[in-house]
């Protein structure tokens, strides 16, 4: 782990507003050359996006990697499934874990570590609307006790 490097592409910071995350997973992805180009650039929405486990095999959903401009005829659908590349027993695991506890796969984040393209994905459970409430509560009030330190230090 000394030598890699590790460069966020993006962060589902909706993914930390609706869901509990419980554990998470780092899992490489299946792309095409124009694709990872595309997400040198940026240009990619985890927004909406889920992992559904088929055939003991894991498929990233709903993701958006947007057209790579000079790709031309070598671009893809930017919202096809893309595989993603994990153990055997791992994805069996995660499927038993959804299938009982009523959990989700969610991906959290994408990043390049080295020149590889991997995926971090949460096992998550759904927020209620009061958790979500309790979660701003909390962030509002942390905001204010650093508020409150930061000019205090200035006197």
């Amino acid at each position: 782990m000394e030598d890699t490097l590790f460069k966020t592409i993006t962060k589902n910071k909706k993914a930390y507003h609706d869901y509990f995350v419980d554990e998470s997973y780092e899992a490489g992805i299946q792309l095409v050359g124009t694709e990872v180009k595309s997400l040198r650039q940026g240009s990619v929405n985890l927004k909406d996006s889920w992992c559904d486990i088929k055939d003991g095999e894991i498929f990233i959903k709903q993701m958006h990697i947007s057209p790579y401009e000079k790709g031309n005829i070598f671009n893809k659908d930017p919202m096809r499934p893309r595989k993603l590349l994990m153990h055997r027993r791992e994805i069996n695991r995660l499927a038993g874990q959804i299938a009982q506890k009523g959990l989700t796969l969610i991906p959290l984040s994408l990043y390049f570590k080295g020149s590889r393209v991997k995926v971090q994905i949460g096992l998550c459970r759904g927020k209620k609307l009061y958790d979500k409430r309790d979660d701003a509560a909390k962030k509002a009030a942390q905001r204010d006790i650093d508020r409150a330190m930061k000019d205090r230090g200035r006197e």
